[in-house]
């Protein structure tokens, strides 16, 4: 097959756009984007689903124009805590906006390789386009590639850091970021309620709305190229995300995102039209002490077509101390993970990618430890307690 490498700043090895090995790898993939046995998705042929598809369980959904808002959080938490995911409709974000912001976003994934690569990434800050998440030399790589753009704090923001090809990106962007940001401020409310607590603590712990302690906000746009052997790999590995929530807009056309089932078992998630599929981080299970569940899921890809995704990120400020909230705290609930910022967090995710939830149980496992006396500190965890 045809080279595919660019040049990988700051990466352990050459970096490889999926993109490229799409177009070029004929019948068969290459090896480093096979999944164990283990680790491989159930696709059915006949049909082009996937095991607990079609006709199966499916998230639950939310309807967020309700004017009972104490309902509207009642069945927020409900879904939170149970699945960890919901779907989101009558939103408030503009239909028009959503599909926007997909076609822009496919106009830049169908530029040539050179506008492309003038956007690449590093390590440093993950900002722009990329292929990989781990810095781990020889780890396992997914198939697709991404776009990583800040939104929030505003000194972390750079217009000149996102694609100015096609024309219409920056500016849809930018409004597009602004109307889901203020959905995941209302939905925090929601979440906050739910749990007994103001509408606004949630949001304090994060570090509140607006101001120098102000919470962060990211998107990531990832494009799954067709897979000619989508039985063996996955767009995404299994995993938990490591923020606080995540507003996923999916592709309108096709399926690929899988979430684990109360009771284990992958489904395979069906969208509603102009819905946001809506995820608690692990951030949101650490403040809520598990009362609401970051859930571990993956994404499939297609023999048949392309698939965009825009998954935008609501997190705590990244050097703010996270542990669960005083008031879910007691006699008998004792707390279940130690302090920790997120910036220390995801260090585990930027050395070693994506892990199913492998951090977050090793943070469980460790505050156990601690609390019998013994053991390793929060701040060392991801290094010498997994």
């Amino acid at each position: 097959m045809t080279s595919c490498f660019t040049g990988g700043d700051g990466w352990p090895e050459p970096v490889v756009r999926v993109q490229d090995v799409s177009d070029t790898c004929g019948d068969t993939i290459p090896e480093r984007y096979v999944k164990p046995l283990s680790e491989r998705p159930c696709l059915l042929p006949a049909s082009g689903g996937v095991a607990g598809g079609a006709g199966g369980p499916n998230i639950p959904v939310v309807d967020l124009s309700m004017l009972d808002v104490d309902a509207t959080s009642r069945a927020v938490a409900a879904a939170c805590r149970e699945w960890g995911f919901f779907q989101a409709v009558n939103h408030g974000v503009r239909p028009e906006l959503l599909r926007s912001a997909r076609a822009a976003w496919r106009g830049f994934f169908r530029q040539p390789a050179e506008v492309r690569e003038r956007y690449a990434n590093s390590p440093a800050t993950y900002e722009g386009y990329g292929s990989r998440l781990g810095t781990a030399k020889g780890g396992p790589l997914d198939w697709g590639d991404y776009y990583f753009l800040h939104l929030l704090p505003p000194s972390l923001k750079s217009h000149e850091k996102w694609p100015s090809l096609p024309s219409s990106l920056r500016g849809t962007t930018e409004e597009y970021g602004e109307e889901v940001l203020e959905l995941c401020r209302r939905v925090m409310r929601l979440l906050s309620s739910g749990l007994g607590l103001e509408a606004g603590r949630l949001q304090a712990a994060f570090g509140g709305e607006v101001g120098e302690g102000a919470c962060s906000a990211c998107l990531r746009v990832n494009f799954y190229p067709r897979c000619p052997q989508p039985e063996l790999t996955l767009g995404v590995a299994g995993h938990s995300d490591p923020g606080g929530m995540t507003m996923l807009l999916v592709d309108d056309h096709a399926k690929g995102l899988q979430v684990r089932s109360p009771d284990g078992e992958w489904i395979i998630v069906d969208p509603v039209p102009d819905a946001f599929i809506v995820n608690v981080g692990d951030q949101i299970q650490v403040l809520s002490n598990a009362a609401y569940k970051s859930v571990e899921h993956r994404v499939t890809v297609s023999a048949a077509e392309d698939r965009l995704s825009m998954a935008f990120f609501y997190n705590p400020r990244s050097d703010l101390p996270i542990a669960p909230m005083a008031e879910l705290v007691g006699p008998g609930r004792p707390a279940l993970y130690p302090e920790m910022t997120f910036d220390e967090y995801r260090v585990f995710i930027r050395q070693r990618g994506l892990a199913g939830k492998a951090q977050l149980q090793s943070l469980q496992a460790n505050r156990a430890v601690a609390a019998a006396g013994g053991g390793c500190s929060a701040a060392v965890v991801s290094s010498t307690c997994s």
